[in-house]
């Protein structure tokens, strides 16, 4: 076990490469923070040899923007968080923004080349109460338009409000490239994203000793839907959890990927390479 704030070790190397589909390599944690060239050399020793980086405020969507020109391993996604848009609404936010003018300058930066997600939006109904729920959905209806518009993957943010979600994707249809970031649905929820086409991705939570229900959602999802994330530096994989959290912990995640799959850690690793690839393109 690794204390609270030091980092976990290196993970044996993948046997093929794979992407982290979904970090926020900007936040610095850890008793010493990483560098982003740090945090990327890092999972490119493990086979980790690809990122997707998402900004999701007005602060982290610019970094963003300027960083994927500077990293080759890197893409990005740009997005107005769940719980950062009733602030916008309100007048209250702390950048003195908008939603509008907030929105607006997310969907400029959205038209970058190398920005290949529209994300992380969608409903937070744990950190946001029902006050903050009308603004919400709009901001996230005006994501799903954007992806719509730009032809690109969708990300959704989904936390305690897994009905709500599906309801405004059916009812204003879903992109045709739909990704659940951080999936924390069960069984049944799986088995319908799977169905309307969306792909599922796993972070360190389906590692966890008590997210039986996670792994059962794993289990009944085609692997050729199942991609992989460390949301880096949060949801650190078992044992490791609380420490800080890097691309080069994919490893970990991975192989309960493969366990429950019921494959090869290769094969898992060549489906979850191969869906990055079609989703996002080339680096």
């Amino acid at each position: 076990m690794t204390r609270k704030g030091e980092w976990p070790p290196a993970p044996e190397a993948l046997p093929s490469p794979v992407a982290d589909n979904h970090c926020h390599l900007e936040w610095p944690v850890g008793d010493e923070p990483r560098s982003v060239e740090r945090q990327l050399a890092d999972a490119a020793q493990v086979g980790v040899d690809r990122v997707v980086q998402i900004g999701c405020d007005i602060a982290s969507a610019r970094w963003t923007a300027s960083a994927v020109e500077e990293y080759p391993a890197m893409l990005g996604g740009v997005a107005i968080h769940p719980n950062e848009a009733p602030a916008h609404s309100a007048g209250e936010h702390a950048t003195g923004l908008s939603y509008e003018d907030a929105f607006a300058e997310i969907a400029a930066l959205a038209r970058g080349e190398r920005i290949r997600v529209i994300g992380e939006t969608g409903l937070d109904y744990f950190r946001t109460g029902p006050e903050g729920h009308e603004a919400q959905v709009r901001s996230f209806r005006d994501h799903i338009a954007l992806a719509k518009e730009l032809n690109k993957p969708l990300q959704i943010h989904d936390r305690d409000a897994h009905g709500d979600v599906i309801d405004v994707l059916e009812r204003d249809g879903a992109p045709e490239m739909t990704v659940f970031h951080c999936f924390s649905g069960d069984a049944g929820m799986a088995r319908l994203c799977a169905d309307r086409g969306y792909y599922l991705s796993f972070a360190g939570t389906v590692t966890f000793k008590n997210s039986h229900g996670l792994r059962a959602a794993l289990s009944v999802t085609p692997l050729s839907r199942v991609l992989v994330e460390t949301d880096a530096p949060f949801l650190t994989p078992h044992p490791y959890r609380g420490a800080p959290n890097s691309p080069y912990l994919i490893p970990v995640t991975m192989q309960t990927i493969a366990d429950v799959t019921g494959v090869t850690l290769e094969t898992a690793c060549e489906s979850v390479s191969d869906t990055s690839n079609s989703l996002y393109g080339p680096w």
